[in-house]
Order: structure tokens, then C-alpha cells, then sequence
């Protein structure tokens, strides 16, 4: 039994497009071998909601991960581009988190714990912000992630 390579949707092995997405299948004949399989829980998750788990607040690197290892969306830029965008903000995230804090950690400093709280709460905003246009489908690149993130799908192609 084969899948689209697009949207994941059961195909029949002689059809050349999905009859979801209409996107071509890769054609089986006896030299042709099966693509690997991924993780059966993908199977369900469509592109928008893959992406929208991208962006949950601290665990959504996990789903980054996943996402990017799975053969069903090796092939959908969008989704990819989400995945890193949101693996992306998870790093400015651990930044604040291990860089910025300890700077405003000085003895006599009296805004020590203003600033990163600041930050902090900058980027919980961007991740909310995220998962709102990630629900409406919309693309929206974020200042500079954006950009290492299309580059980044851009690489793999």
C-alpha cells in the first residue's frame, strides 16, 4: 500500500498523482524500491498542523525535529521552512536563557532581572504571534530567523 509523497493520503500503486493534493507519485515498477517509512503518528498530521506544532513554547523544537526527519514533509517547503524558523526560536530563546540573563547578573546592577524578563517575554510573544498566523495559513518570516530559515530549506533542496 502506497502514500502521497506530498500530503500522505492513501494512493493505489499504479496512480501517477494523489487524488488529494494532485501531487505526482513516484512511479513502482520492479527496479523502483520503496521510499522509507516514517513515523506511523504522521500519517493523520497534516501540513498546517505540523507546522502549528512547530511553534509551541519549549517543546516545539521536539516537533521541529520530528518534522524534519520525516520523509512526508521532505518535500513541503513550507512546512520545513516552519520547522526551522521555529527551531530557530527556540535558540534565540536558549540564548536569552544562558547568555543574556547571566550578563545582568552583576553585583550592584539594579535592573538585574528587568531586562531578561524582557526578552523572555519578547520571545513567548513571537511564539504566540507564530502560532496565530500558522493557524490562519499564513507564511510570515520573522526578522533575521526568517531569513536562516529559508536558507536553510533552501539548502536541502
Amino acid at each position: 500500500m502506497a502514500f502521497c509523497t506530498q500530503c500522505g493520503t492513501r494512493v493505489g500503486d499504479a496512480d501517477r498523482y494523489c487524488g488529494k493534493c494532485g501531487a505526482p507519485q513516484p512511479l513502482a515498477g520492479p527496479g523502483a524500491t520503496a521510499p522509507p517509512s516514517g513515523p506511523a503518528f504522521l500519517t493523520n498530521v497534516n501540513a498546517r498542523t505540523a507546522s502549528l506544532l512547530c511553534y509551541i513554547p519549549m517543546v516545539g523544537w521536539i516537533a521541529a525535529i520530528v518534522v524534519l526527519a520525516a520523509v512526508r514533509f521532505r518535500r513541503d517547503h513550507t512546512v520545513r521552512f516552519h520547522a526551522f524558523q521555529g527551531l530557530y526560536l527556540f535558540v534565540a530563546w536558549l540564548i536569552v536563557e544562558w547568555v543574556v540573563t547571566p550578563m545582568f547578573h552583576l553585583p550592584g546592577f539594579p535592573f538585574e532581572h528587568v531586562f531578561p524578563s524582557l526578552f523572555k517575554i519578547a520571545v513567548l510573544l513571537t511564539w504566540i504571534f507564530m502560532l496565530v498566523k500558522v493557524s490562519q495559513g499564513e507564511t510570515y518570516h520573522l526578522p533575521i530567523i526568517g531569513d536562516l530559515a529559508e536558507r536553510s530549506v533552501s539548502e536541502q533542496v
